[in-house]
């Protein structure tokens, strides 16, 4: 859990890390190199915990990997909502309108995000035993909380 932890951390910092200030091609190459360690550490987090028989890896990896690249583009759109706040919240620029888009595009995020999750359930339904698709769905989603739980300490509630 302590791993678990720490990703959950490193993930709330890629979050954070566009409000610093730095060269634009410096800090991209930064995130980059921080996006990817934080997969291969969750990855890492996942296979410990998943205790997999060969054939099941053959089957479970590639339905992991695709579920992450969705995550990601699910991680990003999130993440552009924090950085539009963040800057309004700076600049005391927070309107109602502001405020009802961030609120919209939020609810959208996590109701892709719940999607997602059911179309990979039922991929992993169909290729591993029921409980070990329990197992990774329960792993992701402690992980996805942890990190909710460190946005959610970062970010203060709007003015």
């Amino acid at each position: 859990m302590k791993l678990i932890a720490a990703l959950a951390l490193a993930l709330g910092v890629a979050f954070t890390a566009p409000a610093l200030a730095q060269e634009k091609k410096s800090a991209d190459t930064n995130m980059q190199i921080l996006r990817d360690k934080i997969k291969a550490d969750k990855k890492l987090v996942v296979a410990a915990n998943m205790n997999l028989s060969d054939a099941q890896a053959k089957q479970f990896w590639p339905i992991y990997d695709a579920y992450q690249k969705d995550l990601e583009t699910l991680n990003r759109r999130i993440a552009k909502v924090i950085v539009e706040y963040a800057e309004a919240d700076q600049k005391g620029a927070m309107t109602d309108a502001l405020a009802a888009k961030l609120i919209n595009e939020s609810i959208a995020v996590e109701q892709a995000e719940a999607a997602a999750r059911k179309r990979v359930a039922g991929k992993l339904s169909k290729a591993l035993p029921g409980k070990v698709a329990a197992r990774y769905l329960q792993i992701e989603s402690k992980i996805r909380a942890a990190v909710r739980y460190d946005l959610a300490s970062e970010i203060p509630l709007v003015e």
